[in-house]
């Protein structure tokens, strides 16, 4: 049983006797001496899609609902939903836009190491690696020798989603982004 504090998007737990998953978690830290912090966690139910805001207290249990959880592949998009591949029985997953949204930006074709979260032998949710490789398709051209400041511009990547950048990076280069706060890491 995971505490409030130990939740992640995409996990699959048990509020009040229905199957959520997790959506988004907002870390509140209160200015009070002595008050806990508060994490309000936004969940999606499995079967009606309808949406459940909850507030816990980081010392909270929650009952996580016992799900399969497998490697996969992204494979193609088709129409409103996503399919998915296993990378053993070459079985195929399809999801709906609306249950992954927040993660679009950071898939592209062949992408793997998604781990697929199963219920009942329905894909419900997917968790992306911790970090993904985007080529960069927009950006304002780069300043020499700014390589000592921290300012950052804009730039566009190959999946249409925009991050802040340093501003020696160009168009075409290669870049790591972290998939939880959509943030650069690195060149690749």
């Amino acid at each position: 049983m995971p505490k409030a504090s130990e939740l992640k998007k995409g996990m699959v737990v048990d509020v009040a006797d229905e199957p959520y998953v997790v959506r988004d978690i907002d870390i509140r830290n209160p200015s009070s001496r002595g008050a806990s912090t508060l994490y309000k966690v936004r969940f999606n139910h499995l079967k009606t899609k309808q949406k459940r805001d909850e507030s816990f207290k980081g010392e909270d249990f929650l009952k996580e609902v016992d799900c399969e959880r497998i490697q996969v592949q992204y494979s193609y998009k088709d129409d409103d939903n996503y399919v998915f591949m296993n990378n053993d029985t070459f079985e195929q997953y399809m999801i709906n836009v609306s249950d992954i949204e927040d993660s679009i930006g950071y898939i592209y074709d062949g992408l793997d190491h998604i781990v697929a979260v199963l219920l009942d032998q329905q894909l419900v949710a997917i968790e992306l690696p911790a970090a993904v490789v985007l080529e960069i398709t927009e950006t304002s051209p780069g300043i020499k020798g700014a390589t000592a400041a921290a300012r950052t511009k804009p730039a566009t990547l190959s999946t249409g989603i925009e991050v802040q950048v340093p501003e020696y990076i160009e168009s075409g280069e290669v870049i790591k982004v972290n998939t939880d706060t959509g943030k650069f890491i690195s060149r690749a």
